[in-house]
Parts: C-alpha cells; structure tokens; sequence
C-alpha cells in the first residue's frame, strides 16, 4: 500500500475533474459503495475458484460472527447497492461510476499495490452492443483528454452459458494430454474452470496455450453478431483496438465482450520490473469484417507485425467487459449489463511518463503579513474576505517576525505583501508593499480587495 503524495496531487485532481465532467456529460451518475461488504457477494459473484477470491481478498470475521470482506473490486458492490436502492424501478439503461480505493493481496510490482484505486463505469439494462462501445469510448476519451495520445483496446468475446460449454470441452481436449506440462494452479482449473488456463501468466503455460482451440470459432450466432456490430461501432469511432484472441479476464461473470486496455510503450523500457504478466500473446488487429468471417481464420495468430510488438511491453492501465448474468445471480432479475475500470496508480504513472502537461496552478501574488498577538487575532477576517474575494493568498501565522515573513514572500515570488502590525490592526489599515520596489502605502482594511485587484491587474 501506498501513499499519495502531495506532488502527485495534481495529477489524481486533474483525473478526478475530468472523469467527473465526461462521465457526466454521458449521463453516468456518481455512486460509492462501502469498502467493506459481506464475503458472500464476491464469492458469488466474482466465482469461489478465482484468483481473487481463492488468494486475493483481505477477509475477517467480527465478534458478531459477520464475514467481512474489503471490497477487491466495484462491479458486485454497485450490481448489489442497484438491487437494493430500488434501481430496478427506475427508466433503463441505468448508468454509474465510481472512483475509490479497492484491495487486493497481489504481488507489488511498478504502479500496482494491495490498495488500488480505480474509476469504474457500470451500464445496467441495455443489451445492444453499442452500451459496450459506449464504455470502451468514454474510457478512450478521457485518456486522450488527460494527453495520453498512444493506447490499444484489447477485446475478445467469451461467448455466453449458451455456446462456452462447447469450447470448454474443446479445451479441456485439447489440455488433457499436456495436463503434466501444467503449472499446479493450471492443473486445478482443468478440472474447475478450463477458460482460466488462457490467463495463465507462467511461461510454459504461455507455450502450450499458443495451439488451443480459438473460442471465436466456437461462439453461437447471437454472440458472434454482438462482437461483429460492438466492433463496427470501434471502427466508426476511428477507437484503436486490437483483437486478442486469448483475453478472457480473470472473473467469472464475464460474458461476451471483454477488453482490457494497454499502452503504447516506448517509455516502458526504463520500467526494469515489468513482469511477464503484463505481457499479452502476439495479437492481431482486424477489423469488423475480419471477426465476421472476412478471413480464413480472424483469431488464429502465429507472429505479430514489428509495429505492434512493442505493445508486449506495455503495462494494462484498465480493463472491462459484459456481465449479463450477474444481476439475476445476485438475485435480481435477468438484467443485461456491461462496465469497465482504469487503475489510477498507473494511470498518474504513464502521466509522469508520456510528459502530460497539466493546468498551471494560479500564482501565490499576494503574501499575508502579520506582527504581534492582536494582528495575528484579525489575520483569518482578512484572509477569509480574500478568499471570497478570489486573491490567492500566501501566509505563515506562526511566525513573528516580520522580516522572515517578508523573506517567504520573497521566494515565493509574490508580488505584493499585506503587513499587519499593531497600530494597523488597531487602525483597522494595513500595509501593502510592493516587493519588487520595497515602495508601501497604508490604507483602509475595507479598500484592500478593491486596491489590491487593481494593482494586479497592473
């Protein structure tokens, strides 16, 4: 876990102003879940054999005998507070987001910790692929808002309950016989959940995935025509993106489309612990018409083209896809749904990389000045009559004398400082001198705003 520093502030402001103008010009509205929930809700709706869940969550027990557990992830909580804040009753699509803090017992590495920020969009009670185009857009709008210029969607489809029980067992043919060569977490999720093998980040693991059976080729219709139109919506938008063909998420709610979202990474090379598992298989870009059946076969890939390699060194900054069975196994009615995430540690990470140029700060041109015991008792009236007034102001009460007060105001580069002494304080005056000249003048406390605006716009 991590602390957020205060030079790093303005880079978490600048994602927080933005997301919230775009995310609500969208017609997403703001919700936020506690951070801990009952341990059942992820074990239902994350899946009792994930990663998460299995080795991730960071549970505990009350004197009460409640199980608690910090939430790992948003989309249960927010699919559960939508049940139970009587959102059903309410006109669909329902559209949310969120941003704060989740928790996972992963391995630390560059940009990823046990307490993880994120900014999540949820769309609840639209089945047409376009709300998953929607999602994958906002998301690439904001990136390039915040001057990330360089990004890749990678997208897949995990079919649904229809049509994955057939490539499950076209899976689990294919691995039985080289079920020895497994890794021991891959040996147990033949036997519980086959799709998973596909995300296994240990390299013989990698080797051996490269010849499975491509699900692409086993999706029912109905799947196949979502995935086909989602992607001419991409197409369209002119949204960059890449398919992979071995991208099944982590969850086991997913259904249909699925994505996750990868930079451009010529400045990743100075990332020395980059591990292999934010490494993606070699994928291919195709085009709408390609996952429609415009080649041989779309998702089989053997090499890909020098250009996109250096995707491989890129790091996943966010990530999302459908969920249409997850409402109704929380125990509401079948409800179509679809959301993603961006981590925010690596987001404010690539910032810094890529060189993003943020808003300057307004200039500290006015510096508070104060001596002795009753100056420093009517410092905040004035202060606070600057602040409604829009001056931004520096200040240091603590201190008594008055040449090193003026000696802060030199450094800070203000152009004129306030001066409160006794008599003044007294007077109901106060100082201003201005710092380049040392020249000053008395006046009436209630001319200062009016005074000190027209010096500045000097």
């Amino acid at each position: 876990m991590h602390d957020i520093l205060p030079k790093d502030q303005k880079y978490w402001e600048r994602i927080r102003v933005l997301s919230r103008a775009i995310f609500s010009y969208y017609n997403f509205s703001r919700i936020d879940t506690p951070h801990l929930e009952d341990s059942e809700l992820f074990l239902q709706a994350v899946g009792f054999q994930t990663d998460i869940v299995e080795k991730q969550t960071y549970s505990l027990k009350t004197e009460g005998g409640d199980e608690l557990t910090l939430r790992p992830e948003g989309t249960a909580s927010t699919v559960r507070a939508y049940l139970q804040n009587g959102f059903v009753a309410e006109p669909h699509p329902v559209k949310f987001y969120y941003q704060g803090a989740f928790f996972r017992h992963e391995s630390p590495q560059r940009g990823r910790y046990r307490e993880l920020n994120q900014l999540g969009l949820e769309v609840i009670g639209d089945q047409n692929p376009v709300a998953d185009a929607e999602v994958i857009h906002v998301f690439s709008v904001l990136l390039r808002e915040l001057g990330i210029r360089e990004f890749f969607f990678h997208v897949n489809s995990v079919g649904c309950k229809d049509c994955r029980p057939s490539y499950r067992s076209h899976l689990i043919q294919y691995y039985r016989p080289k079920a020895k060569g497994l890794c021991r977490d891959c040996k147990k999720r033949l036997k519980q959940n086959p799709l998973r093998l596909l995300d296994c980040k240990e390299e013989k693991c990698r080797i051996l995935k490269k010849g499975t059976p491509q699900i692409l080729d086993h999706i029912c219709e109905a799947c196949k025509k979502h995935f086909t139109l989602m992607l001419e919506f991409l197409d369209e938008n002119e949204i960059p993106y890449i398919l992979n063909p071995y991208l099944v998420r982590g969850l086991d709610y997913y259904t249909k489309t699925v994505f996750e979202i990868f930079t451009d990474s010529d400045w990743v090379g100075e990332l020395e612990d980059v591990k292999d598992e934010e490494k993606k298989e070699p994928p291919l870009e195709i085009s709408a018409n390609d996952a429609a059946g415009g080649t041989e076969n779309p998702a089989a890939v053997v090499e890909a083209r020098p250009e996109e390699k250096k995707i491989l060194k890129g790091i996943a900054i966010g990530a999302g896809g459908r969920y249409d069975d997850l409402v109704s196994l929380l125990g509401g009615r079948s409800e179509p749904a679809v959301g993603g995430t961006l981590g925010l540690e690596r987001l404010v990470m690539l910032m810094k990389a890529v060189g993003v140029k943020l808003p300057e700060e307004p200039r500290m041109r006015v510096f508070f000045v104060q001596l002795g015991d009753f100056a420093k008792k009517k410092s905040f009236k004035i202060i606070e009559e600057l602040r409604r007034a829009g001056i931004p102001l520096g200040e240091s009460l603590g201190r008594d004398s008055v040449k090193s007060q003026l000696k802060i105001a030199d450094k800070s580069g203000s152009d004129y400082s306030l001066i409160l002494g006794q008599k003044e304080a007294i007077d109901s005056t106060i100082i201003i001198r201005e710092m380049s000249s040392g020249i000053q003048e008395v006046i009436p406390q209630e001319m200062l705003v009016e005074t000190l605006r027209k010096k500045l716009k000097r």
